[in-house]
């Protein structure tokens, strides 16, 4: 789906900038901005983020190896 979106010159100069400097396409800029807002708003970004949301909430945890290790390098 295609929205316009408007932004001041500035800011549009600079997110140009940082799409050169990181080189990225601003499409790519705009969906890390937006991803990043829905997970700050505690929204799923998508199904495997919506499935985890709801595993949490029923009171089962994450048992996968990465975060196990991840628990054990810190206790050390």
């Amino acid at each position: 789906m295609r929205k316009l979106i408007a932004f001041d010159e500035d800011t549009f100069d600079k997110l140009k900038q940082l799409g050169r400097d990181r080189m990225a396409t601003f499409q790519e800029l705009a969906e890390e901005a937006f991803a990043d807002l829905l997970k700050k708003h505690g929204i799923p970004i998508d199904l495997r983020d919506a499935l985890r949301k709801s595993a949490r909430a029923d009171g089962v945890t994450d048992k996968s190896p990465m975060r196990s290790r991840t628990r054990k390098a810190r206790a050390r």
